[in-house]
């Protein structure tokens, strides 16, 4: 009876929480306020890392885009001995095949192996436009992460140093510090991956282009050695 008496009386003590007494969400824009300095460097990445993936992907869809009937068409006209009408055909297509192809038909009827060389020079040339700027990727993938832990060690250091000051060791104050400077890991990681990821995926577009590159390439030199009709 006491026993039951005593846990109503506790029950009845306790002070509630009304809902306009809990501490509020703190939003996004608000965290990164808290995250300091550092996530100036950060969120310039960031937006470094997201204008050159919107740019190089707005690229490749127009260089990389391939036409099933382009090769097949020009085949046509070679087998008729038209070489004018397939450079004139090659002319008409945006893509980087289209430049590829055109630089071997203005050298038809020359040695092979010339031929061979002017469209392998073409295809480095519009590779390395394709990768163009791409390398800003794979260094922001690895320095934002190293620069959120820098704020991170950088926040800890101060956070002991003023410890050492006031000699006043609460949980409170480590906790509440270092929530902050674990911001900047935070972001730091999600800028890298972020940018790690942009990098593998347009890395991706560009090694499945070149395969279908070597793919009309050789369908082409084998429409210049067939005999035209």
């Amino acid at each position: 009876m006491n026993l039951l008496l005593g846990i109503l009386l506790q029950i009845t003590t306790t002070p509630t929480v009304t809902p306009e007494e809990t501490p509020e969400g703190l939003s996004i824009a608000t965290l990164l306020m808290k995250g300091g300095f550092i996530m100036i460097p950060i969120l310039l990445l960031w937006f470094i890392a997201t204008y050159i993936f919107i740019e190089r992907f707005l690229y490749l869809r127009t260089a990389a885009k391939v036409r099933k009937d382009f090769v097949p068409q020009i085949a046509r006209r070679l087998q008729v001995g038209d070489i004018s009408a397939a450079r004139a055909f090659a002319e008409q297509d945006s893509s980087a095949t289209g430049t590829i192809i055109k630089s071997g038909l203005d050298y038809v009827g020359k040695p092979l192996k010339d031929i061979e060389s002017m469209m392998e020079s073409a295809a480095n040339i519009e590779l390395a436009e394709m990768e163009k700027n791409m390398g800003y990727l794979g260094i922001i993938a690895g320095v934002a992460p190293m620069l959120g832990f820098i704020g991170t060690i950088s926040g800890i250091i101060n956070i002991f140093y003023s410890i050492s000051l006031s000699d006043n060791i609460s949980i409170g104050i480590i906790a509440g510090g270092l929530y902050e400077k674990m911001i900047t890991s935070g972001s730091g990681l999600i800028v890298g991956v972020l940018a790690y990821s942009a990098y593998h995926l347009l890395q991706q577009r560009i090694a499945r282009y070149t395969l279908q590159m070597q793919k009309d390439v050789f369908e082409f030199m084998r429409s210049i050695l067939s005999p035209a009709k």
